[in-house]
């Protein structure tokens, strides 16, 4: 997953760069289909807030700014969720391996995600799969990361 290929996945979208910081400090925002981008950030940060802000375009309705409402929340949740399912899966942590790979910036360089989208990625991984899981003849290990 690359920045530019999730622009070209989700064409039928209106997705624009521009300077949000100056908007409580927002890297992205969607609405009703438009999405919004900070400018000044890398292009692998641009993926990582681009796959969030693409989960609200499929999993989110109405304004969830206000994070102090409980709804909104799990709202929030449900997209950074289906972010994390389509940046990677287990299989492709056992490509990282399988590439030589072997910590978490160097899986996430691979994965082509920031490290902090990383680990929350392998936290979520963790709370639906527990410390391992097993896929095929590889045992992934959340905590510690191991494979």
């Amino acid at each position: 997953m690359n920045y530019e290929q999730l622009q070209i996945q989700h064409d039928n979208l209106n997705i624009q760069e521009m300077h949000l910081s100056d908007v409580n400090g927002l890297k992205g925002l969607y609405i009703d289909g438009n999405i919004a981008i900070e400018k000044d950030m890398t292009a692998t940060e641009k993926a990582c807030i681009l796959a969030e802000e693409l989960g609200h375009h499929y999993t989110t309705f109405g304004n969830i700014l206000d994070l102090s409402n409980t709804e909104n929340r799990k709202q929030e949740r449900r997209a950074r969720l289906w972010a994390y399912r389509r940046a990677f899966d287990l299989v492709d942590l056992i490509s990282a391996y399988k590439h030589g790979c072997r910590n978490r910036f160097e899986i996430a360089e691979f994965l082509e995600v920031t490290e902090d989208f990383f680990q929350d990625a392998l936290n979520t991984y963790r709370e639906k799969y527990g410390i391992y899981t097993k896929v095929d003849r590889y045992i992934i290990y959340f905590e510690p990361l191991g494979i």
